[in-house]
């Protein structure tokens, strides 16, 4: 048997947007179901939004979104949490960092850190703070 966990953002109104965004960063295949799609649609303006969307790359990214509907109480909050993309490979976390930083916040430069090679922090235009770096074993001391 094998599980897999893997991010589930929510949003209001912005999934499509940042599953597109997600898309254009990492690559693979974009899935976007709408309320209309799946028969669920509670108000005519949430119809086109996300029921269930995700974005899964061979590489093993995968995250997964959806439009929390208006008549379910939603609050972001700050830092509720972060989404962690660790590669083995410096050029590819920068070639991914160059996609995500683009539009986004940096919270903290892609440079060195005490724990990693390459490390950096952005806040994407949909509110979701992702950390990138590249990653090293560790003694479990």
């Amino acid at each position: 048997m094998t599980v897999t966990t893997t991010p589930h953002l929510n949003f209001r109104g912005d999934a499509r947007a940042a599953l597109e965004k997600y898309h254009d960063v990492f690559g693979g295949r974009l899935v976007v179901v709408t309320n209309a799609d799946a028969s669920s649609v509670e108000t005519p303006s949430e119809a086109q939004q996300v029921k269930y969307g995700q974005v899964v790359v061979e590489n093993g990214f995968q995250i997964m979104a959806y439009d929390v509907p208006a008549s379910v109480p939603y609050d972001q909050g700050e830092k509720s949490l972060f989404v962690s993309v660790r590669g083995d490979s410096a050029d590819e976390i920068s070639e991914l960092w160059g996609r995500l930083a683009e539009g986004s916040t940096v919270l903290a430069d892609l440079g060195p850190s005490a724990f990693s090679p390459l490390y950096g922090m952005v806040e994407d235009a949909f509110g979701v703070v992702w950390v990138l770096d590249v990653a090293v074993a560790y003694d479990a001391a």
